[in-house]
């Protein structure tokens, strides 16, 4: 492979387990201190992300994925600075089996995030739930942004793992050495 081309894909590697490492962060912190409290006929009820199991869910897929993402930015920044890295097709294999777990945990997440807030938006007639965004707006509100960055972090843990599976698949490719390759 090209030196321009290599670059360019360790490059958008890194930048894309960056921007996965603080929009997972900053979705876990929005969904994790979202809570309000209301108060109806002299009762107190407190609305928190722990109340709905798909939250903590999103918490906690999106808190590994950043933990994840810093640990293996750290191993890509390693990697770039000693330019050119030699990697096992272990490691490979190790480092691709990982981010497609995190992006198939990262869509779930979002999946199940996404359904409790629909029906916490809309509510469902046909099992009398009512829409409870009316009554806790800013609860509803800091959710969605907290939403809104993990999907971003899902569609980055998605191209990641397309990164992951293009440098393991060019260890396999003409040129490649039996016991490794490039970064």
């Amino acid at each position: 492979m090209g030196g321009n081309l290599e670059r360019k894909v360790k490059v958008a590697e890194m930048a894309l387990r960056c921007l996965l490492c603080g929009l997972g962060a900053l979705a876990a912190a929005l969904v994790a201190t979202d809570s309000q409290t209301r108060t109806f006929f002299s009762f107190q009820k407190k609305a928190s992300f722990t109340d709905v199991k798909a939250m903590v869910f999103l918490v906690a897929a999106c808190g590994g994925a950043a933990g994840y993402s810093l640990l293996q930015a750290a191993r890509c920044a390693a990697a770039m600075a000693r330019g050119r890295a030699l990697v096992s097709r272990a490691l490979a294999w190790s480092i691709f089996s990982c981010d497609q777990a995190l992006a198939y945990v990262m869509l779930a997440a979002v999946a199940a995030a996404l359904q409790a807030s629909l029906i916490a938006k809309r509510g469902q007639p046909e099992l009398q739930w009512a829409a409870i965004c009316g009554l806790y707006g800013a609860f509803c509100r800091q959710a969605g942004g907290g939403i809104a960055s993990a999907v971003a972090a899902g569609l980055a843990a998605v191209l990641l793992a397309f990164v992951s599976a293009f440098n393991l698949f060019r260890l396999y490719g003409a040129g490649a050495t039996r016991n490794g390759a490039t970064w």
